[in-house]
C-alpha cells in the first residue's frame, strides 16, 4: 500500500504516525520544528486515514507491514519512528516485527496493553455527519456538536472534511472499516515481541493512558525504555503542551 506523506527538511529519517482518526498534517508544527534540527520528516498518513488509500485490513500488523514498504519505497533506513496513540501501538509493532529498520523508537501516551474500545460516540457522529453532507464547516461542526460535547476535538475531526463535490462536505477517512474494525485498535503488542534498541515512552501527567502500573509490562517489550512524563498534559500531549514535548523527544534523541 502506498502511503500518502509529507516530507519535510533533511537529514536523518523521522516518521511520524498520527493517532486514529487523525493525519499526519495534525503534526505540522512540530515537524517543522524538527526538520530544523536536521531531520528528514516524513508526516504518515496511516492506511484508511487522511490521504492514503483505503482497505478493509485494518491490523497493527498491516500497518507495520505499510512502514516497512514505505521505507523500501524511499529507501530509508535507521529511521526514528515516533507514533502517538494508535500510531505509538503501530510504531511499536513496526519496531519489533522490523528492527533492522528502525534505529530508535519513541511511543507517546499508549502502552503495550489492550484497551478497552472507546470511540463508539465520536465515530456514530462522524457517520451521521457524512451521511448528512453538509454545505459549510459550521453545519458539520453543529451537527457533530450533538455526539462530541468537547469543542477542540471536534476541531480535531473536522480536519478531515473535504469538499466531495460543491456544496457537500465528507470526511476523508474510511468511516466504515474504522468503525467495523475498532476492535482492532484495542489489540495488545503480542507476548514475546521485544525491541531491545532506545526507546522512549512519553506520557501526559494528566492521562490516564499509561499509568504507572504498565512500567512492568514496557520494561519486557521494551527493556532499554526510558519513561518520561509531559507536565499540564492530557493524552494530546503534543498539543497541550508541545514545547515541553518537544524538548523531551529532542534530549532523548541527542
Amino acid at each position: 500500500m502506498k502511503l500518502h506523506s509529507k516530507i519535510v527538511g533533511e537529514g536523518k529519517p523521522f516518521l511520524i504516525l498520527h493517532g486514529f482518526l487523525g493525519m499526519g498534517d495534525n503534526w505540522k508544527t512540530l515537524g517543522n520544528a524538527f526538520s530544523e534540527k536536521g531531520y528528514q520528516i516524513h508526516l504518515i498518513d496511516q492506511r484508511n486515514h487522511g490521504r492514503s488509500p483505503h482497505s478493509e485490513d485494518f491490523t497493527f500488523e498491516d500497518m507495520a507491514k505499510d512502514i516497512r514498504e514505505y521505507c523500501l519505497e524511499n529507501q530509508l533506513e535507521n529511521i526514528i519512528l515516533l507514533g502517538h496513540s494508535m500510531g505509538g501501538k503501530t510504531a511499536m509493532f513496526t519496531a519489533c516485527d522490523y528492527p533492522d529498520l528502525v534505529d530508535k523508537l519513541i511511543v507517546a501516551d499508549i502502552s503495550p496493553r489492550y484497551y478497552e474500545p472507546h470511540h463508539h460516540t465520536i465515530l456514530e457522529g462522524l457517520n451521521y455527519l457524512n451521511s448528512r453532507e453538509p454545505d459549510s464547516r459550521k453545519d458539520a461542526d453543529k451537527m457533530l456538536s450533538e455526539f462530541v460535547k468537547e469543542q477542540a476535538v471536534r476541531q480535531f475531526l473536522l480536519k478531515n472534511l473535504y469538499w466531495k463535490e460543491k456544496g457537500k462536505l465528507g470526511l476523508r477517512m474510511n468511516l466504515k472499516t474504522l468503525t467495523e474494525k475498532l476492535e482492532n485498535i484495542s489489540a495488545p503488542l503480542p507476548e514475546g515481541k521485544r525491541f531491545s534498541k532506545e526507546t522512549l515512552f512519553i506520557k501526559g501527567e494528566k492521562s490516564t493512558y499509561v499509568p504507572e502500573t504498565d512500567t512492568e509490562l514496557i520494561k519486557k517489550h521494551f527493556p532499554t525504555a526510558q519513561i518520561e512524563v509531559v507536565k499540564n498534559a492530557g493524552h494530546w500531549l503534543h498539543a497541550e503542551n508541545r514545547e515541553v514535548f518537544f524538548e523531551g523527544v529532542m534530549r532523548f534523541l541527542l
